[in-house]
């Protein structure tokens, strides 16, 4: 029992630690998003075109799909802090962590397929 007990507290180390590295990267690329959408564009809003134009240079998509990849973690490590301290039986929180982590790969594999056929239209 104590065992797992200890299993249980390294895991919500681990869910911490990757609660703020994701929190940080979040600022830094959230930083960048704002900058290069908004402050540097003339009227302060690119157009579907410009949009097009910027997401097809591969550095820019790729730092785009980063920011995605980041907010989807950081919220769904957050939805799933807040269902955990439920105080449900270990089983329940595997199924709770195994539903989360399906719903954040369809979320990601969703936006990197939106973004990629968004440049190839464009193309």
């Amino acid at each position: 029992m104590v065992e797992k007990q200890l299993t249980r507290e390294r895991a919500s180390s681990w869910s911490w630690i990757l609660q703020a590295f994701t929190g940080i990267m979040l600022v830094v690329l959230l930083g960048l998003h704002m900058v290069v959408q908004h402050f540097v564009v003339t009227g302060g809003l690119r157009n579907y075109q410009q949009v097009v134009q910027y997401i097809s240079n591969p550095f820019l998509f790729l730092l785009e799909i980063a920011f995605l990849i980041m907010v989807t973690w950081h919220a769904l490590l957050g939805v799933r802090a807040i269902i955990l301290d439920l105080g449900l039986n270990p089983a329940t929180e595997r199924k709770v962590t195994a539903f989360l982590s399906i719903v954040g790969v369809v979320v990601v594999a969703y936006g990197i397929w939106l973004s990629a056929t968004i440049v190839a239209q464009g193309a």
